[in-house]
């Protein structure tokens, strides 16, 4: 298994590419029917009918559904109502066509095309772990299956065949990876070009810009390949981190400042001496207080003298 897919193995950065293709290869082999659940970024899920991959799903790619309303071709509110008319079904294929929204034959190359993108994301990102899940036939749950599975041997070399085309590519970039702004105008932008200068800002991934323009990760990830190799976007420069170095130990820097001086002590009160003792009471000036004068009594009231000379209420 290593020697066959010797070349891919670390096209890109890739991580556990191995991984994958041991599992998908080993339910082929088994004739597997259920779910292989990939754990990863962006990982996803790849189910299976007889050994045939007949869906995938991943958040790293568009599913038929985003290709379909991306182009055009039916609306949202349409869409929504496909839906409601289907009884809920997540792919209301039946009803697209009695529309007359989209043909059969339109609607499996766009089934056959979201696998296989799907596979692409998957392989392209990292792999950490491959399990299987469930064992019962997936054809009626799975989203937008295909009528004839694809073997995962072929489904595999196929992605490792775009992963190498990106690989060799004058400017390399990963579906997950180069955040582009534009550069010079292009004079004739195709359509794909202008889509990709109208939601190139700089925050964006190539997988970004694909759900943006509801194109296959890898058909927006080449071109922006080929519009950076030309000048067409440009990838600004990520700013550099200031370094955070710790100051070794016993350098100034490590060293505290001294702390300041404790401010002086008030300077000492003059010492008052002894208190001289008198050697006889003041005299008090009568009045001096004032409290003679709040006691005071009325002046026009009558003096004690003439309390003696009532007598009977009446004077002497």
């Amino acid at each position: 298994m290593s020697g066959q897919w010797e070349g891919v193995r670390d096209a890109l950065g890739r991580v556990g590419f191995e991984v994958l293709a041991q599992a998908l290869t080993a339910c082929g082999r088994d004739g597997y029917t259920g779910d292989l659940r990939v754990s990863g970024s962006p990982g996803g899920t790849f189910r299976l009918r007889g050994g045939l991959v007949v869906a995938a799903e991943t958040p790293g790619a568009p599913g038929p559904e985003t290709l379909l309303l991306r182009s055009g071709r039916v609306t949202g509110e349409q869409w929504a109502e496909l839906v409601r008319e289907s009884g809920g079904a997540r792919w209301p294929a039946a009803a697209l066509i009695a529309h007359g929204y989209a043909g059969a034959a339109q609607l499996r190359v766009v089934c056959v095309m979201a696998l296989q993108d799907a596979a692409f994301a998957v392989t392209a990102g990292q792999v950490d772990a491959c399990r299987r899940v469930g064992t019962g036939d997936p054809g009626d749950a799975a989203f937008a299956p295909v009528a004839v599975g694809e073997g995962p041997l072929r489904l595999l070399q196929d992605a490792a065949r775009r992963l190498a085309a990106l690989a060799s590519l004058p400017y390399p970039v990963h579906p997950d990876r180069e955040r582009p702004v534009p550069g010079v105008p292009p004079r004739h932008p195709t359509a794909l070009q202008a889509e990709l200068l109208h939601h190139a800002d700089g925050r964006r991934t190539a997988r970004d810009l694909a759900f943006r323009c509801g194109r296959g990760v890898y058909t927006v990830t080449v071109e922006v390949g080929r519009m950076l190799a030309e000048g067409l976007l440009e990838c600004t420069a990520a700013p550099v981190p200031i370094p955070v170095r710790v100051a070794p130990e016993g350098s100034p820097l490590q060293r505290r400042a001294p702390a300041p001086p404790p401010p002086p002590p008030p300077p000492p009160s003059p010492s008052p001496g002894p208190v001289p003792v008198p050697l006889s009471l003041p005299r008090r000036t009568p009045g001096a207080s004032g409290i003679a004068d709040a006691l005071a009594p009325e002046k026009n009231g009558p003096g004690w003298r003439g309390f003696f000379r009532l007598r009977n209420g009446t004077p002497r």
